[in-house]
């Protein structure tokens, strides 16, 4: 009888012990998807509930076309062609009149931009009208000198001091009508009553005045620079690109660029043209790159450095979120939606090749691996593998 007691105090224990084990287990899972941690299900796969999905922002995606490139990452400035740059000057000194030019200001093609003053310049008109008046008597009386020698009337050295004379009139009349069309004189207006000491100098073509280097009343020789402007309706990029990356190189590839200290935007141009030498201090080439939308041009000054990238053309590739793409020791993962059944998600881990990556996306190689409607968690892997 003591046996039997002791036999069913043991017995109660036992089944007591089991009960504390199997109570301790279910508060410890309930604790564990109160916290959000994932159930492991079996080998390579995940189990999660809907509680933990939602509470931890994760989310699901498939693969996507995206057309991936290589690029090549240079610097260069903005600048302008050889016509849109002007220096100007006077192919005849002056004193300076009527500047009233301030760097920076707009001006228009045609536009007066100051006077010069030189007495030589009366000089110059009075000279042309000296010889364009001795030019009728002297070609009538080259005529008439012909007309004799050919009837032997007179001497054929009168003939030809005749023609010698008339035809150096001719040379020095049109000679001054030049000279006076560089001082923007028209030869057939001037008269003896209209000469004028001062000629204007005017604007080139539209732009800004990027530099002065005279004032009123100074003297400007021939080889001294006024004024010089800039004319921006053609702003181009000036790029410099390492010899090695010149078979990379092709006319129309796209262009993305932006300025140094705005990390935030950033442009469209396409190149243009590419250099046919190699500059030998620094083994480079360079690249005349034009914008896609000129009226951007207003935004830049020539001689801002720039960054920019050049893309390669390629095909479009399969590619899936870079943040779905895991590395563990040298191996890459992604998690795959296999099921979803009442409060739980199972995901199921598969290994991906990895290409190129821009723009948030990894290129996967081995995409035809995987069905066009397989989902996978691009948002929260991280954590879980």
């Amino acid at each position: 009888m003591k046996d039997l007691f002791y036999t069913f105090k043991l017995g109660c224990l036992v089944i007591m012990m089991a009960c504390c084990i199997l109570g301790c287990k279910g508060g410890e899972e309930e604790q564990m998807e109160e916290d959000g941690e994932s159930q492991p299900g079996v080998a390579g796969e995940v189990l999660l509930t809907q509680r933990q999905f939602e509470t931890s922002a994760m989310k699901l995606g498939t693969l996507q076309p995206y057309t991936f490139g290589s690029s090549i990452k240079i610097n260069g400035v903005i600048d302008v062609p050889p016509e849109g740059r002007a220096e100007i000057s006077n192919y005849y000194g002056g004193y300076v009149r009527n500047l009233r030019l301030l760097t920076g200001q707009s001006v228009q093609k045609g536009e007066l931009l100051f006077t010069l003053e030189n007495p030589e310049y009366v000089q110059m008109q009075q000279d042309f009208l000296e010889t364009a008046s001795q030019l009728t008597y002297l070609k009538s009386d080259y005529e008439r000198q012909q007309t004799l020698s050919e009837e032997n009337i007179a001497s054929r050295k009168n003939y030809l001091k005749a023609e010698a004379d008339y035809r150096t009139a001719v040379a020095k009349a049109e000679g001054l009508k030049k000279k006076l069309a560089l001082l923007h004189i028209k030869a057939d207006a001037v008269t003896p009553t209209n000469l004028t000491s001062q000629v204007s100098i005017y604007a080139p073509f539209s732009g800004y005045v990027t530099e002065i280097n005279t004032v009123n009343g100074a003297y400007l020789a021939p080889a001294d620079i006024a004024v010089k402007m800039i004319n921006m309706d053609h702003i181009h990029l000036d790029l410099h690109v390492f010899e090695k990356n010149i078979a990379m190189l092709k006319e129309g590839q796209s262009i993305r660029f932006r300025l140094p200290d705005d990390r935030q935007t950033s442009f469209e141009a396409e190149v243009f043209m590419i250099g046919k030498t190699i500059e030998p201090d620094n083994r480079m080439v360079n690249v005349h790159a034009h914008l896609k939308d000129e009226k951007q041009g207003a935004q830049f000054a020539p001689g801002m450095y720039v960054e920019a990238e050049i893309y390669s053309e390629a095909e479009a590739s399969m590619a899936l979120a870079s943040e779905a793409i895991i590395e563990v020791d040298g191996t890459y993962f992604v998690l795959i939606k296999k099921e979803e059944t009442g409060a739980h998600l199972r995901f199921e881990k598969a290994t991906v090749v990895p290409g190129m990556t821009s723009g948030g996306l990894t290129e996967v190689l081995n995409a035809e691996d995987f069905p066009p409607s397989t989902q996978f968690l691009v948002k929260g892997a991280f954590n879980l593998l």
